[in-house]
C-alpha cells in the first residue's frame, strides 16, 4: 500500500492535464439587442410552405435582425386511403399529414393565420369540415401553445402572433380539449416548426455546420376500426368516425403506422434523393409515441438532444431518440453511393407497419471505405 500516496497524486494532477470541455464556451448568448427589438421595427415576410418531407426555401444564417414571418395554414378533414383498403378520415394542415413544416429564427416573430375551411375557403381541395380546431405550438410561450386563442369554427379563420424564443424543432398539433386532443392528434392533425439559432446550426466543436438537403419524416400512429376481412370500416365524415375510433385508442395499440401519411409515401410515392459528398439534415417527429430513428448503412454525424440547437449535439450516433410529442435533428454527410433506409428502428413499427422511407444517393463508389473480400461461394471454396 505504499504506492497508495503518489497514486492519489497523480489522479488528482490528471483533471488539470485533460480539463472537461466548457459548456459555456460552446454556446453563445442571445445577443440582448435582437432579443430586445421592437416588435414595430420588423419586417414582414411571407414564407410560402409545402408539403412534406421538404422544407420551405430558407436561409440557414440570420441576415439581419428579426422578422415577422407570415404562414397560413389550413385545416382539412379528409378521407384517405392509408393503406391498401384502410380508409382513414384525417385532420390536415394543408392538406399534409404531418402538416408543413415552416422555418424561422430565434426571436423572429411568427404571424399565424390559421383557417377551418369549408368548401368555399378550401385552396387545397373539397372540404366539409364538422369540427372546430385550434394549434397548439410546443415552440411558444402562454395560453396553452397558442390553443385557448386559435379555436375556430367551419368557415372561421383565427390571427395568432408569437416570439420564437427557443430554438429547435418543436411539434404543433390541434388541440381543441378533451379527447378531442388525442383523437385529432392520432388522425394526422400534427406537425413541426423549425426554429434555427441566428448564427446557424453547429457541432459539437463550436463549428458551423451547413446543410445541402433537409427532409422532414412526420411518424404517425393510426387506431383504424377494422372489420373482420383486413379493411377498415367507412364513415361518412370525420365527426361519425370518432366513436368507434376512441374505442380503439383505449386500447393504446395503434392498427397501422407510417411515416408521413400513409403506406408506401417515402418508399415508393416519393423519391428522397441525395449524392455523395451532401451533408443532409434528418428531421423527425412524433406526436404522441416515441420512435428511435436509425439511418441503415449511415449515422448522425451529429444528433441535437430532443432536437434543441442550443444543446451541444452528440456525435456519431447509431440511433437516437424521439419523446412522445417530440423531435429530433441530425445531419449526415453520406460517403456512399446506394440507397439508404431511415426508419423507425423497433423494427416491428419499421416493417410490419410501414415507419420508414428510403434516401436514394447517387455517385461513386469508394471501396477502401467497404468492399467485398470475395463474393459468395460454396464454404471452404477459393
Amino acid at each position: 500500500m505504499r504506492f497508495f500516496p503518489a497514486v492519489l497524486a497523480l489522479l488528482l494532477v490528471l483533471p488539470a492535464c485533460a480539463p472537461a470541455p466548457d459548456a459555456g464556451a460552446w454556446k453563445t448568448q442571445s445577443d440582448p439587442e435582437i432579443v430586445s427589438f421592437d416588435l414595430a421595427n420588423a419586417q414582414e415576410v411571407t414564407q410560402e410552405l409545402v408539403a412534406p418531407p421538404f422544407l420551405p426555401e430558407h436561409e440557414q444564417v440570420a441576415s439581419g435582425p428579426p422578422r415577422i414571418v407570415n404562414i397560413r395554414l389550413e385545416i382539412i378533414e379528409r378521407e384517405v386511403e392509408i393503406a391498401p383498403g384502410v380508409f382513414v378520415w384525417q385532420m390536415a394542415f394543408n392538406n399534409s399529414v404531418p402538416g408543413p413544416i415552416p422555418v424561422v429564427f430565434q426571436w423572429d416573430w411568427v404571424d399565424l393565420t390559421l383557417v377551418n375551411t369549408t368548401t368555399d375557403t378550401v385552396r387545397f381541395g373539397r372540404a366539409e369540415n364538422q369540427l372546430a380546431h385550434n394549434i397548439d405550438f410546443h415552440a411558444s410561450t402562454g395560453a396553452l401553445g397558442g390553443g385557448e386563442l386559435t379555436v375556430v369554427s367551419p368557415g372561421q379563420e383565427v390571427g395568432l402572433l408569437w416570439r420564437a424564443q427557443k430554438a429547435g424543432v418543436f411539434v404543433y398539433h390541434c388541440a381543441p380539449g378533451g379527447e378531442m386532443v388525442p383523437y385529432h392528434v392520432v388522425t394526422g392533425g400534427n406537425g413541426a416548426i423549425m426554429v434555427l439559432p441566428r448564427e446557424g446550426l453547429r457541432d459539437g466543436y463550436g463549428n458551423p455546420v451547413q446543410y445541402d438537403r433537409a427532409f422532414y419524416f412526420g411518424e404517425q400512429d393510426y387506431y383504424v376500426p377494422m372489420n373482420a376481412d383486413g379493411t377498415s370500416r367507412r364513415y361518412g365524415n370525420f365527426v361519425e368516425q370518432m366513436p368507434d375510433m376512441l374505442e380503439v385508442m383505449r386500447g393504446l395499440v395503434p392498427t397501422h403506422i407510417a411515416f408521413n401519411g400513409s403506406y408506401g409515401a417515402l418508399t415508393q410515392d416519393i423519391r428522397l434523393e441525395a449524392e455523395v459528398g451532401e451533408t443532409v439534415l434528418l428531421i423527425h417527429s412524433q406526436a404522441n409515441n416515441p420512435s428511435y430513428p436509425h439511418l441503415i448503412g449511415g449515422h448522425g454525424d451529429w444528433v441535437w438532444p430532443d432536437g434543441k440547437f442550443n444543446n451541444r449535439p452528440d456525435e456519431g450516433l447509431e440511433s437516437w431518440d424521439v419523446v412522445a410529442g417530440g423531435t429530433a435533428a441530425a445531419v449526415y454527410t453520406f460517403q456512399q453511393a446506394g440507397t439508404y433506409a431511415y426508419l423507425n428502428h423497433n423494427l416491428i413499427k419499421a416493417f410490419l407497419f410501414d415507419a420508414k422511407a428510403f434516401i436514394h444517393v447517387s455517385g461513386e463508389w469508394d471501396d477502401e471505405i467497404m468492399t467485398n473480400t470475395f463474393t459468395p461461394r460454396p464454404v471452404g471454396g477459393g
